[in-house]
């Protein structure tokens, strides 16, 4: 299956998503904690879901499914390509009724990301890439950050990553700033408009799996924590924290990191 054609299959469905979330935004929808101190959830990110497990599903029925609200089943293992979805990254947020919430539709093939669309319907936003496209925003090409000098470079992350404990010799001259959901902040990397986005602890493959692959098109480098390359469909859907960002300023926040 040629890669554009299962990215424009994300993309109609990263904008139907956008549709149902608009109607509940605002609107004051039925929220519940999950088991286990999971997080919220809400009445949209369950009907989300079950659109695109049934459209995009009924669309590649030899693709596998991974999603942050099916249950898990060890059968995409099994799938040369599955899909990762996120039916709603930053949820919290959604509740708020703050914009900074996105759908991120990813596909991998024996690992790798090879087929992304991340969309924030509020702004109209549509990231998008392909393994053999170019990420864009809307129809036009973005690239990462050219700075290649760790002072005052921007990094997206939560404060407690920039604890002393996580680095070699105290915390580099960074500037923090934050984004409520995971694949929006590798989509402001990938577009250059901060300069990193690092997260330490472990990240739900369906957080990352699409911005990942707009970061690489972008001329990007993303790995874990310890510098190895990023891996999905994991039997356990997790990886090793996340680190985003220009070639130079990627090597750079890692050296700096202390040792795990």
């Amino acid at each position: 299956m040629p890669d554009h054609k299962d990215l424009s299959l994300l993309v109609d469905a990263a904008r139907e998503s956008g549709a149902i979330a608009l109607r509940h935004f605002g609107n004051g929808p039925d929220t519940w904690e999950k088991t286990g101190n999971a997080g919220p959830v809400t009445e949209a990110d369950i009907e989300i879901d079950r659109m695109l497990s049934a459209s995009l599903q009924t669309s590649r029925p030899s693709y596998g499914w991974l999603s942050e609200e099916s249950e898990d089943t060890s059968d995409r293992l099994e799938r040369e390509r599955v899909f990762i979805i996120d039916p709603i990254d930053g949820t919290r947020a959604f509740i708020a009724g703050e914009k900074h919430f996105s759908h991120s539709l990813a596909i991998a093939e024996n690992g790798v990301v090879v087929a992304a669309a991340v969309y924030l319907p509020v702004m109209d936003l549509m990231f998008t890439a392909s393994h053999d496209s170019q990420a864009m925003l809307n129809g036009e090409r973005i690239r990462v950050s050219r700075t290649s000098k760790l002072d005052g470079a921007t990094v997206l992350a939560a404060k407690s990553n920039l604890h002393a404990n996580h680095w070699r010799n105290g915390v580099p001259p960074l500037v923090r700033k934050f984004r409520p959901s995971l694949a929006y902040r590798l989509c402001l990397v990938a577009e250059g408009a901060y300069d990193a986005m690092l997260t330490l602890r472990e990240c739900w493959e369906w957080d990352i799996a699409a911005g990942d692959l707009i970061v690489r098109q972008a001329g990007g480098a993303v790995t874990d924590k310890v510098n190895q390359p990023l891996r999905f469909n994991n039997r356990l859907p997790k990886t090793n924290g996340c680190l985003a960002a220009g070639r130079i300023i990627h090597k750079e926040v890692h050296s700096h990191l202390a040792e795990i």
